[in-house]
Order: structure tokens, then C-alpha cells, then sequence
């Protein structure tokens, strides 16, 4: 049976509320479209179970083309992949829009970080992206070093030149008695299916503005006294047991541009390796470390691009549905869980519909985005320039032509339902979807939003954009921006299933009656860059043909 609550009752009264709603609001032609066509989906089952290349697909994005940090060498040249396999496939208008600027592109080609007193040691550890390298192979003592305040920096004036700062306090590392990798049971899925109300929190909380400020200083700081590095330790519960996160520079630590770029060397241990280092230090005893960490900026141009393709429609070809996956990762692991699993299911949903003959009447068009890890950043670029700018909400021609845009982004569980994002009038459609899949464990629908990733560009413009429920797996206690994102930790089952209901909901909402509901168009908002983001002009896309 379905899942899902509306706030005021309870779940049977607020179905029933949502059907006569929906009853009011749709001809009964499109109603009778809800229905999912069995036939359709026997054939998407089909192609997609005996003739999978999810597992392939994903293998070149990971194996051979990754990691795909936006502006990367490996990110253009798994674009350049990416379109070479959806042409080979048969899909049409395969293409790339740019969008920019973004900024210079970085990637590291080597990194070696060793303690060579008290004794010989190999540490695990990784660059941030768009930090400098070594320039050569360095080495110097370790110092423990807490600048916290302006009062501070007096006690390390003339202390530091040639040495490696550990800059962060120490903490316990988290053990785990239990595995990290676990599905959604009855009871979790219950809880999901009922609303929060007044839950939601921003992102960045208030007192960011003099934090950048402090942390500019003190890295100006670090460089003024000729450090060689500054090393951090991973971060949190999720930075431990052999993971370690390192994605980018701290907001006011520097940018992607020339004029702000990070002035020293900044690398992430992990969390193991660097509490060692610290207890020696305690115990008084010196510590030597020696790093070679070589890394470049790639200035070739400051703009990126999405990967577009399409499966045109027929009668009603002038309308759109899209579905959609960011394409960029962050450079440590190869960007599997996050997220190359979602654009290898996005382009095997794409071929099985392709390869199936089945004709959709309105266009199907399919979306790998870049920038996604630094804001949303290609996703909401695509969006201004089709449909509509979020600060001003003034609507584009095509804004009116999108049916429904279909994300998935929280690592390769397989799909238990939809978060509706408080649209109530998209239950009863996707209910009639999701009946031919209660048999993968998708009957969950929760009238929630969730945040942070690429459906949220189309619903700040009022458009209906939709981000699946997963099975969590190992994607947030383990792998999202780790090391240890990498091909081995997507489940093959998992993906093949996926890819058949994104077919099959394309298929749907493509052969729908009507467009599929939409909430009011919300009022216009200020722009809020992410903090930390180059100061550039906004971001804008334009369409070309090749990387």
C-alpha cells in the first residue's frame, strides 16, 4: 500500500483529499492516462534486466573517466565519452550547452605524504582541490598550531617558516560495531511518508561573513611566514575508518580564480593518521614529515558545459520531460556513489527507451550537469536560460512546455519512492506509477522536500522537479566525498532497477494527457551565491556542439 501523510490528517483522509483535488484540477482524459501502461513496461523490463549496460556505463565514467571535478581534465574528456556512447546509441541532438564561468580547472597528478621521525611512516592523505602543490618534494618539522583569534598570531610571529601546520584540534574517531550500508526498513519508510513542519533549516547559518574574513588573514598569514603546508585531519564520523574527505578550499581560504587563489599547499589526512601525529607531538617528541604533492591549474577556459541528449517526441514533441544527474564529482575516489551512478542510470534509461522502439509523444531529454558539488551551479545555469531567473520569475516561452524533471543524486540505493516536495497534486500520478514496482519496494511517497541537488533548480521556478527516495546504503556514512567512492560500492541490482522506473516514469509523463501538476509559481528571491564562490558574473548557458 502507498505511503504518505499530508499535514492536518490522517493518510486515508489526506489520499482522499488529494484525489478529489486532483479530480477538480485535471480533464478526465488526462485522469485516465494515470494509469501505467503495462505493455510499455514489460518492454523496459525487458531490455533493461537481459540487456543491461548500466554497470559498463559506469565503469568508463569511474574506471577510465574519473574522477570528473568540474573544469577537470577527466571531466571534459568523460563529456567528450559520454556523447561519443548516446550518438553510438542512437539518441538525437546530443549536444553541450555552456555555461560559466566557473572558473579555472585543477587536477592533481601526484601526491606522496610520508613521516620520517619519530619513525618511518606512510600517511594517507589527499590535496584540496584548487590548492597549490609543493613544488617538489618538501620537508620540515610538524607544529600544532591554534590561531583561533587575532590574539594569536602574535604566538607564532617568526615560528613557522619551513614548517607543516596542523591546523585542526584533535576528536575521537568513530568506530563502526556495525555496518555502515543499510536499507530503509517498514518503520524508516513509515516516518519518511509523514511531513515536518517547520523543520527545515538554512544551510549556512548567520556569522559566515566574519569567519571567511578571519581565515583569509590567517592564510595570508601562513604565507607571509613561509610555511610548507598547512595539513587538516578528515572530517567527522564519516572521515574515518580508512575514508577521508578533502573537496575544496574553506570559504576565505581562497577560490578558483587567479586573483584568489589558496596561497599555500593544503592537504587532508586521515583521521587515524593525523591523531598520531598529534600524540607525538604532546609526548614533546619532534615529528618530520616530507610531502610531494604536485598539482596544476588548468586556465584553458573559465566555462563549462552540460551534456544534453533527446528521444524526440511525437505529436506532442513541442513539450518536454527531462530527467537528470549531475555529472561532476570531487577528485579523491572516482565519483561513483556521487555521482556517476545517477548519470550511468540516466543513460541507460535513455537506451532502454531507445532501444525498446517505444515512441513518447512529448520529447524525452536527458541532463548530466556540472557544477552540481559547487552550488547547483550548471543545473541552475540550464534553468535561467529556458525557463526562467528565480530572482525576477520572469517566465520563458519553454517555461511552459516542461512536464515534469526527474533527479537522482543520494548515492545507488535503489528507489523506494518520490519526495513530492509539497506539490499534493503529483500523489496520485506517481502513485499509478510506482503500482507496477511495488515488487522492487518503491511505495513510498513523502510530501517532504529535500534539498541539495539538482530538482531544486526547477522547483525554485515553479516547475515540478522530483528527487527519489534511496535506500541509503553506504552513501552517508561512508562514501559521499570520500576516498572510498568508487565503482565496487554500487550494487549492479540496484542500478538495473533504477534505470527501469526512470524509463518507465519518463515514458509515463511523457505520454501523459496533460503536463503534470505544478504547485504556485513561488515569488522572486535575491541571489545567494554559495559561500566562498569566486565573485564573477553569473552564470549563464549557451548552447554549443562539442566540449
Amino acid at each position: 500500500m502507498i505511503r504518505w501523510t499530508l499535514p492536518g490528517g490522517t493518510r486515508r483522509a489526506a489520499l482522499a483529499t488529494a484525489l478529489v483535488a486532483a479530480t477538480l484540477a485535471v480533464p478526465v482524459t488526462a485522469q485516465l492516462r494515470d494509469q501505467a501502461d503495462l505493455d510499455a513496461i514489460y518492454r523496459i523490463k525487458q531490455e533493461g534486466v537481459s540487456n543491461s549496460k548500466v554497470m559498463e556505463t559506469l565503469s568508463y565514467l569511474t574506471d577510465i573517466n574519473g574522477p570528473r571535478l568540474t573544469n577537470s581534465p577527466m571531466m571534459h574528456q568523460a563529456a567528450a565519452w559520454a556523447q561519443k556512447q548516446l550518438t553510438a546509441w542512437g539518441l538525437a541532438n546530443v549536444h553541450t550547452e555552456k555555461w560559466g564561468p566557473f572558473g579555472r580547472g585543477w587536477v592533481n597528478e601526484h601526491t606522496s605524504i610520508r613521516m620520517d621521525a619519530p619513525q618511518p611512516f606512510v600517511l594517507l592523505g589527499y590535496p584540496k582541490a584548487w590548492t597549490p602543490g609543493t613544488e617538489g618534494e618538501v620537508s620540515g618539522d610538524a607544529v600544532a598550531v591554534t590561531i583561533e583569534t587575532d590574539e594569536d598570531f602574535a604566538k607564532y610571529k617568526g615560528t613557522l617558516k619551513g614548517k607543516f601546520v596542523l591546523q585542526s584540534p584533535t576528536r575521537e574517531v568513530a568506530s563502526f560495531f556495525e555496518s555502515p550500508t543499510r536499507r530503509y526498513t517498514e518503520t524508516g519508510l513509515e516516518e519518511l511518508s509523514h511531513d515536518q513542519i517547520g523543520s527545515a533549516r538554512g544551510r549556512f547559518p548567520g556569522g559566515f561573513g566574519a569567519g571567511m574574513e578571519f581565515r583569509k588573514k590567517r592564510m595570508a598569514f601562513y604565507k607571509e611566514e613561509g610555511i610548507l603546508a598547512v595539513v587538516e585531519m578528515s572530517a567527522g564520523a564519516r572521515g574515518d575508518n580508512g575514508a577521508v574527505i578533502a573537496q575544496g578550499p574553506m570559504p576565505g581560504d581562497g577560490d578558483r580564480t587567479v586573483e584568489g587563489q589558496v596561497p599555500v599547499p593544503q592537504v587532508v589526512l586521515a583521521g587515524e593518521h593525523y591523531g598520531r601525529l598529534l600524540r607525538v607531538l604532546e609526548k614533546k617528541v619532534p615529528v618530520k614529515l616530507t610531502m610531494n604533492v604536485r598539482s596544476r591549474f588548468v586556465d584553458t577556459s573559465l566555462d563549462v558545459y552540460n551534456v544534453i541528449a533527446e528521444i524526440p517526441g511525437t505529436d506532442k514533441a513541442d513539450e518536454v520531460v527531462m530527467i537528470g544527474a549531475h555529472f561532476d564529482s570531487w577528485h579523491t575516489g572516482t565519483g561513483a556513489t556521487d555521482n556517476a551512478v545517477s548519470s550511468a542510470v540516466m543513460m541507460e534509461a535513455m537506451r532502454i527507451l531507445q532501444t525498446s522502439g517505444l515512441k513518447p509523444r512529448r520529447t524525452i531529454r536527458m541532463a548530466l550537469w556540472t557544477g552540481e558539488e559547487q552550488g547547483l551551479l550548471g543545473s541552475r545555469a540550464y534553468v535561467k536560460e529556458h525557463f526562467a531567473d528565480p530572482t525576477d520569475m520572469k517566465l520563458k516561452p519553454e517555461h511552459g512546455k516542461l512536464s515534469v524533471y526527474l533527479n537522482m543524486d543520494n548515492g545507488g540505493g535503489a528507489f523506494r519512492g518520490v519526495y513530492l516536495q509539497g506539490n499534493e497534486a503529483a500523489a496520485p500520478v506517481f502513485e499509478a506509477w510506482m503500482k507496477p514496482f511495488h515488487n522492487f519496494g518503491m511505495e513510498t511517497l513523502s510530501i517532504r522536500n529535500t534539498g541539495g541537488t539538482d530538482h531544486q533548480a526547477f522547483d525554485a521556478v515553479g516547475l515540478p522537479g522530483f528527487q527519489f527516495i534511496q535506500d541509503p546504503l553506504e552513501y552517508s556514512s561512508r562514501t559521499h566525498h570520500t576516498n572510498l567512492d568508487v565503482y565496487e560500492r554500487a550494487i549492479p541490482q540496484d542500478l538495473m532497477q533504477n534505470a527501469i522506473v526512470i524509463a518507465s516514469f519518463a515514458y509515463q509523463a511523457a505520454n501523459r494527457d496533460a503536463l503534470f501538476p505544478r504547485k504556485p509559481l513561488p515569488k522572486p528571491r535575491p541571489a545567494t551565491p554559495p559561500p566562498g564562490a569566486p565573485a564573477q558574473r553569473p552564470a549563464t548557458a549557451t548552447t554549443t556542439s562539442q566540449p
